[in-house]
Order: C-alpha cells, then structure tokens, then sequence
C-alpha cells in the first residue's frame, strides 16, 4: 500500500481499502490509511444505499418502459415476463409492489354486450370434434373462428377473426357492416388460406351460427384440396370456444373499449394497429409460453 493514498481524501481511502479487502485486514488497512474501522462501514453503507437506489430507478424505468409499450394493457405477470425475457430477475409480487406504489394499473374498460350468433336456422351443424382440444403442435392443423362487434358513431361493425392453435396467431381477419356469410365467415377465410398454408386434416372450429353452417361456407370447405373437418361448439356453450372468445375478450379490453369511435374509419384502423401491429407480433401470449404469436411461428417454421 502506498504512501500516496494518505495524501488523499477519506471517500479515496476508503475505496482503495473496499478494492483491497479480500487480500488484507480491514482493520489493519484502516490502521495505516488513518482512517477509523466504523467511518469505513458507514461509508460502504452509504454507498450500498445509493446503489440500490440506482437500482430500484433502473428497475422502475424499465417497467414503466414495458406499461408503455403495451399501451398500458400489460399487468405485472406480462411485464414480469417481459423483464425476465430482457434477462432481469426478478418476481411477479415484486413487480406488482413496484406498480401499486407508483399508481401503474392496466387500463380496462367494460365491453358492450351483443350476440352476433344466429343459431336459428335451418342448416345442419356440425359435431365437437375439437372438443376443447386447443393446443396444435403443428401450423394449419386446428383453425378457430368467430364474430364479434365494434360499435361505432356510424352504426355497427362485425369483426371476424381466424387464428391458428398452433400459435394463437390471427392468421385472416376481415371488418364488415353486415353479417351475411361472404362479408364475415367466408371473407375471413379467404385471407386466412391466403395468409397460410393447410395441412390434411385440419380441423376448422366456429359456433354454430348461419355464417358458418350455411351451404356456401361449407361448400368452401369442401373445394380445399385436402380433407378438412369442420366442428361447430354446443349450443349455448361458449367455452367450446374459448380460445377465440379470449381473444375478442383482450382485444376489447385492452383497445377496443377504450375509445368511442366516431366514424367506422377510426375503428378499422385501430382493429389493423391492434391485430398486425401488436398482437400477432408484440404480445406476450400466456398460453403459448409467454412468446408472441409471431416468435413461435418463427420457431415451428424452423423445426419443420
């Protein structure tokens, strides 16, 4: 130990003696740099202190950075998982303590309540046969679809989405004013065949409603090169299609429902932001690992 540290200050002595500990007494460096043992730990807990303080801003500063970037939708367990994923460790309680000391809530709002199923009429349906069966380990194997609606300063808009099992992704969507089969079920469809390809046997899983029990979508079905197997839900059972469901449900509650759409303009162009620009590519999905629809399809494109 040089004679030059005792030229310094105390803070530079009593860094030079934190460097040093691991190979000399504390004490005994204390001792020769002129410095008391007890204003050493002061000080190292003082700088312990203003560390975690540094680090709690840091910590702090990343949350809100992931609130943000989901638009304030994402609760503690999504941004949890978000942290983790930038290589934080960290726990879902102690994000959540962080998020209600600093007043960081997900925005939710309540959904309007309207049936878009028309069960009443005089076509055929179709058995169960997924059977709540949700998971896919392949791409093109299990479709799910269904109709919901926006409501708008300009009348109605019935949005019907198609997704892939494999990885939740909303693979053909379409916005419309009426809720005939070509401006809804087979619209949707069109995109969704364009969008990806079909394996044999896939099965195609909807509520029971006209547009999906009528001859001109079944018909479409039938024209695939492949054997497809449609299944319809039970009557009055929504959980038969709970993964669609769910998705509406998010959608709504995350962006639709927050705003009072004035024109129908305004409510497609928020329904493209949601669905291309977010959900199927910035999302975080619980029920596919916490990935984005867009990940997962990257890594079963690649096992393939």
């Amino acid at each position: 130990m040089g004679h030059q540290h005792l030229l310094q200050g105390r803070p530079e002595r009593y860094s030079f003696i934190a460097d040093h500990k691991d190979n000399f007494s504390v004490g005994k460096m204390c001792k020769v740099m002129q410095v008391s043992s007890s204003g050493y730990y002061d000080w190292q807990n003082r700088d312990q202190d203003i560390s975690k303080i540094k680090a709690r801003k840091d910590l702090l500063k990343k949350i809100k950075a992931s609130y943000d970037s989901s638009d304030s939708t994402y609760g503690s367990p999504r941004i949890t998982k978000d942290l983790q994923r930038q290589g934080i460790q960290i726990s879902r309680p102690c994000v959540a303590r962080i998020m209600r000391k600093e007043g960081i809530q997900n925005i939710i709002r309540k959904k309007w309540k309207i049936s878009t199923t028309d069960s009443k009429h005089k076509f055929p349906v179709c058995d169960n046969i997924l059977n709540r069966d949700f998971h896919a380990d392949q791409i093109g194997t299990k479709w799910v679809s269904d109709i919901t609606y926006l409501k708008t300063g300009e009348g109605w808009l019935y949005l019907t989405a198609v997704m892939d099992l494999a990885d939740r992704k909303i693979i053909g969507w379409t916005l419309s004013e009426g809720m005939s089969a070509e401006q809804t079920s087979l619209a949707a469809l069109e995109r969704a065949l364009k969008a990806r390809k079909v394996e044999n046997g896939l099965i195609f899983h909807s509520d029971r409603g006209v547009q999906y029990a009528c001859n001109d979508f079944k018909d479409k079905l039938k024209a695939l090169k492949i054997d497809v197997v449609q299944s319809m839900s039970r009557k009055g059972n929504c959980w038969d299609n709970s993964a669609m469901e769910s998705f509406f449900k998010t959608a709504k509650s995350e962006k639709f429902n927050r705003y009072n759409f004035k024109t129908r303009q305004e409510a497609k162009l928020c329904v493209f932001r949601y669905i291309e620009g977010w959900y199927n590519k910035g999302r975080l999905h619980s029920a596919i690992g916490y990935k984005t629809p867009g990940e997962l399809e990257l890594e079963m494109e690649k096992a393939a």
